[in-house]
């Protein structure tokens, strides 16, 4: 597997463009039911932000996972995308057996680890022939993954990083 790497200054081509730092803060994630989602992510253990209601039509729910600068919002009247069409998010962890068990003792039913037979098998569902099974033997970065979803289905990602 060949991959190609970028350096910051020929991102988008913008080389000549003054730099200026961004942080990602929020994920908006789709739900049909904001109870059962506010459940379902504070059993993770995550850091409940915000549970704000403004009249009858809005709510707004915030969660951060442990140690992560970028916070999850769903609630009532938040998004127009449908519950569970939120694919991809991934949670970067360093040990990919240890988050699994602590997801696992949280009663998330999460994938075993996974490694891709070939490139992009991370975003194909569990079973998929070019996931194959177990970490990547040599636990490099990037190497190793597991998945789970919400109750709507929105399709959550473990990717192990070994390495700063």
């Amino acid at each position: 597997m060949s991959a190609t790497q970028v350096s910051s200054g020929e991102a988008g081509g913008a080389a000549a463009v003054a730099s200026f730092g961004t942080k990602l803060e929020v994920v908006v994630v789709p739900v049909s039911d904001v109870e059962r989602a506010k459940e379902f992510y504070g059993r993770l253990g995550w850091r409940l932000d915000a549970d704000v209601v403004h009249g009858e039509g809005f709510r707004l729910i915030q969660f951060t996972p442990a140690g992560s600068g970028c916070s999850i919002q769903f609630g009532t009247n938040l998004t127009s995308a449908p519950p569970g069409s939120a694919q991809g998010l991934y949670l970067i962890v360093s040990d990919i057996e240890a988050a699994r068990d602590g997801f696992l003792a949280r009663g998330v039913k999460v994938s075993e680890a996974f490694h891709e037979g070939a490139p992009g098998a991370r975003f194909h569902p569990a079973g998929a022939d070019d996931r194959v099974s177990g970490a990547a033997s040599d636990h490099g970065s990037y190497g190793s993954f597991a998945s789970f979803s919400d109750p709507d289905g929105n399709g959550w990602l473990l990717q192990e990083i070994t390495a700063a």
